[in-house]
C-alpha cells in the first residue's frame, strides 16, 4: 500500500547504525586507556579544525577587536588582508592544545565515570546521567590545568591581526589594500615571550575564570548528551516491549548518527549559553599586557583622558572581570561574540561526540548508553 511504502523510508532513517566491524588485531591489542586517548584526541582535532575560522573571529569579538563588525564581513576582511591562512591563524596552537586536551578530557571522563560506577555500586548498563555531570566536570578541570599554557598561546596568536581586521579602510580608488607585515609568531615564541614578561604565573593568566567555566560547561555537556542517549535507549526499549516479542530485551544500541549529531549540538548549546560570560572574561584576561590588550567594553569605558585610547585594564579576579565588563557594556558585553559561538558550537560539539563514539565502536570500546 502507499502508506506502507511511505513508512518504509521513515523506518530506514530511524534504524540504528549497523554494528561496528571488529577492530584490527593491532588496535585490539592496545590498552583500554590508550584507545580512549586516541579516540578523544582524534575527535577533538577533527571538530576544532572544522570550525577554526569561526573560532578566530569569536576570539577577536571577545577581546574587542571586531566590535560592530558582522561575522561575514569579518571573515572576508581576514581573508582579504591575511589570505586564506589568516582564517586558520592560531589553529596550529589550537590543534596542538586540543589533541592532548580532548584526549585527557575524554580519557579522564571515562576513568572518573568508571570510578563512580564502582564506588556507588551502579549497574554499568544504566548509569544515571548525574554521574556524567560529575565525571565530565572533573575531567574538564583535569584537562584544562594540564593544557592551559597552550590555550593561552592559541588565544594570543589568534588575537594578532593584520591591517586592523574589521576596521581597515580601503586603499584610494578601491584598490586592494596592501597586506601589512606581521611577524611570524609560533607557539614556542609566544610561550617564551609570555614567560619572559610575566614569569610562570603569566602562563596561567585567566585560569580562574576558565576553571569556573569548565566545571559547569563540561559537566553539563556530558550530562545533556548522555541524558539524551538514555532517553533514546529507553524509548527504543519501550517500543520493543510494545511489539510483544516475549523474549529477552535486546541490548541497547547506539542511536543513529543524525540523532547523535543532534544530541551533541544540543549539549554544546546549553552548556555554552550557561558559561559564556566566563569565557569572555577569560579571553580578555589572556590578552592583558598585549598591544591593545583588554580592549573590550570594559577597556573602552576606561579610555584615557583626551581620547588617548583604551587603558590597559587588569582584572583582579573573575568576579571583578564580570562586574567591570557588565558595568561598562551591560549584559550584552558579557555575551560578545555569542552568536558566532553558537555557529561554532553546533558543528564542533556534534562532530566531537559523533567522531568519539564512532571511534569507540571501531576500536571495540563499550558505549555509554
Amino acid at each position: 500500500s502507499r502508506a506502507g511504502s511511505m513508512a518504509a523510508p521513515a523506518l530506514a532513517r530511524s534504524r540504528p547504525p549497523p554494528p561496528s566491524p571488529p577492530p584490527s588485531p593491532a588496535l585490539a591489542a592496545l590498552p583500554l586507556v590508550v584507545k580512549e586517548i586516541i579516540a578523544g584526541g582524534a575527535a577533538g582535532a577533527t571538530a576544532k579544525s572544522c570550525v577554526a575560522p569561526l573560532e578566530r573571529v569569536k576570539i577577536l569579538f571577545q577581546t574587542g577587536r571586531l566590535a560592530g563588525a558582522s561575522t561575514g564581513a569579518s571573515l572576508a576582511s581576514i581573508a582579504r588582508t591575511e589570505g586564506l591562512p589568516g582564517l586558520f591563524r592560531g589553529n596550529g596552537a589550537s590543534v596542538a592544545r586540543i589533541v592532548p586536551y580532548s584526549a585527557l578530557h575524554f580519557g579522564a571522563y571515562e576513568r572518573y565515570r568508571s570510578a563512580c560506577v564502582r564506588r556507588l555500586a551502579l549497574n554499568p548498563a544504566s548509569v544515571p546521567p548525574a554521574v556524567d555531570l560529575v565525571a565530565g566536570a572533573a575531567a574538564g578541570a583535569t584537562a584544562v590545568v594540564a593544557t592551559y599554557p597552550l590555550d593561552l598561546a592559541r588565544t594570543r596568536l589568534a588575537y594578532a591581526t593584520e591591517g586592523g581586521v574589521g576596521g581597515s579602510t580601503p586603499a584610494p580608488g578601491g584598490a586592494r589594500p596592501r597586506r601589512p607585515h606581521l611577524p611570524r609568531a609560533t607557539i614556542r615564541s609566544t610561550l617564551a615571550a609570555t614567560l619572559a614578561a610575566d614569569g610562570p604565573a603569566g602562563l596561567y593568566r585567566g585560569l580562574g575564570p576558565t576553571l569556573a567555566g569548565i566545571l559547569p560547561y563540561a559537566g553539563l555537556k556530558f550530562y545533556v548528551y548522555q541524558a539524551a542517549k538514555h532517553s533514546h535507549a529507553a524509548s527504543a526499549a519501550a517500543a520493543a516491549a510494545a511489539e510483544g516479542s516475549g523474549g529477552a530485551p535486546p541490548p541497547p544500541r547506539r542511536p543513529p548518527i543524525l540523532l547523535t549529531l543532534a544530541y551533541g549540538a544540543g549539549a554544546g548549546l546549553i552548556a555554552q549559553t550557561v558559561t559564556y560570560p566566563l569565557d569572555v572574561v577569560r579571553r580578555q584576561m589572556q590578552v592583558q599586557g598585549l598591544p591593545g590588550g583588554a580592549a573590550g567594553p570594559a577597556a573602552t569605558a576606561a579610555a584615557l583622558p583626551g581620547g588617548a585610547g583604551p587603558a590597559s585594564i587588569r582584572y583582579s579576579s573573575t568576579l571583578d572581570g564580570l562586574r567591570r565588563v557588565r558595568a561598562a557594556g551591560g549584559w550584552r558585553a558579557l555575551f560578545a561574540g555569542v552568536s558566532i559561538n553558537y555557529m561554532k558550537v553546533v558543528p564542533s560539539t556534534a562532530i566531537g561526540f559523533t567522531v568519539y563514539d564512532g571511534l569507540k565502536g571501531a576500536m571495540g570500546l563499550p558505549h555509554n548508553l
